[in-house]
């Protein structure tokens, strides 16, 4: 949820949503549903497991968005295109590829909820943070700043929020990423002490989220 200068963030433009959509569905998900989800969709990112990274990306897509369960599995299947294109065995990846395929993704979205009212600026933002992440993990200057403001600036987009409001949760995500990035330089392994405080810690990045958008 998967995932960015704060005063930047974009005008939320109003749109119609579909007769058929649950009202504010897609601010009305469980933190700690998500939060766990979303531990095991990186465990799975970072072991390769590309059919269980699939599978749990569907639980976590649904339980995140709201979406159907046509537009949820076309969702997660997108998701893991993305992440396949973003993270192959060289050391580059296929940042446009990622961008195209999350560029579908916030379409279905759109379709679903009415918003974000633009899905290529959304899937613009969401590959952004990736490669923030990608250069704070191979070394940086250790400053996580950057990481916070891209998330914020994603989050404040789709949300149609100010980038402060959801800055606390933008920065306990990026802690978050911080113990997954010690937990792979670690070897991955699965009894780490460190993937249930990476757990908790994106609970309250979640919790906080819904908090602030709903101010």
């Amino acid at each position: 949820m998967t995932g960015g200068n704060v005063a930047g963030n974009g005008v939320r433009v109003t749109t119609q949503k579909p007769a058929s959509t649950m009202p504010d569905r897609l601010r009305t998900f469980d933190p700690v549903q998500v939060g766990r989800l979303e531990v095991a969709v990186w465990v799975a990112y970072y072991r390769r497991e590309w059919a269980r990274f699939l599978v749990l990306s569907v639980l976590l897509v649904r339980h995140a968005f709201g979406m159907d369960w046509v537009r949820t599995v076309h969702g997660a299947w997108l998701v893991l295109r993305a992440n396949m294109l973003w993270a192959p065995p060289g050391p580059q990846g296929d940042p446009a590829g990622a961008r195209r395929c999350m560029r579908r993704f916030y379409a279905l979205l759109r379709l679903a909820h009415g918003e974000p009212a633009d899905p290529a600026r959304a899937a613009r933002l969401e590959v952004e943070w990736w490669g923030v992440h990608r250069d704070h993990q191979r070394g940086g200057d250790g400053d996580p700043q950057p990481l916070v403001e891209a998330l914020s600036r994603l989050y404040g987009y789709v949300f149609g929020v100010d980038g402060a409001a959801v800055w606390p949760a933008a920065e306990s995500r990026a802690r978050a990423m911080d113990l997954s990035d010690q937990w792979v330089a670690a070897g991955c392994r699965l009894d780490s002490p460190l993937l249930p405080a990476e757990r908790a810690i994106l609970v309250r990045s979640y919790a906080a989220l819904l908090a602030a958008i709903h101010r």
